[in-house]
Formats: C-alpha cells, structure tokens, sequence
C-alpha cells in the first residue's frame, strides 16, 4: 500500500513594480506588490531521494509569477492573484493545491493602510 503525503512549499514574499488597478494613474504610475505562493504536493521522493528532479523548480516558479505580474496590466489584484494560480496549475502538474496571496501596498483608500490583500485557493481537482 503506497501512501500518499501532501506537504507544500512556500515562495514567500517576492516584491514586484507593476501597474495595476482601477485609477488610471496606477496604470501610469504603478505600483509596489508582494506576491506569496503556497503549493500543495507529495514531495516525499525528492525528500527521501534528495532529487530535484522530483520536486518543482522554485525558480520557474518564480519566473511565471513575475511574468504574470509584470507583462500584463490588471484592474484588481484578485484577477492578479487567480491568473497566476491558473497558469502555475497549468505549468506544474505535481501541484495539487495551491494558495496565492498578492499584496498592493499602499492602496489608494483616502486613508493610512500598509497593504491590500487578495488571497486566492484553489486545487485540482
């Protein structure tokens, strides 16, 4: 009997400079963001093997979400944090669930707020 284990690994806290958001000057201007992405899958080969080739490439990783923050230009963060998690399912079959949290620091509210957040989760199946 094989059992399976879900373990995930975390890329947290990647800052971008993108343009996103509803105000033109956003657009224009842009904008700090910081990106978090949670995923889910059975890493116990590469664990008990010490092979990279069983488990993801961190660096693609990164990569795809740069691109998908950087290359395009959104209206709200939560199409920025769904792309993204659609195209690293896409990408990486082994990734079972995953979690994606984009941050918009300094959101233009009239006020005094360090971030906006949109966490999005979604799985495979």
């Amino acid at each position: 009997m094989t059992q399976h284990s879900l373990s995930c690994v975390r890329l947290v806290n990647m800052v971008f400079y993108a343009h996103h958001g509803v105000l033109r000057e956003e657009h224009t201007v842009g904008a700090k963001y910081e990106v978090d992405a949670e995923l889910f899958f059975d890493y116990t080969d590469a664990a008990k093997n010490d092979d990279i080739t069983k488990t993801i490439d961190y660096g693609a990783v990164y990569r795809k979400i740069r691109a998908a923050l950087t290359l395009r230009k959104f209206f709200l963060i939560e199409a920025v944090a769904y792309e993204i998690a659609h195209e690293l399912l896409l990408d990486f079959p082994v990734i079972e669930r995953l979690s994606i949290r984009v941050r918009k620091r300094n959101p233009p509210v009239d006020g005094i707020c360090d971030y906006a957040e949109a966490d999005y989760t979604t799985s495979r199946h």
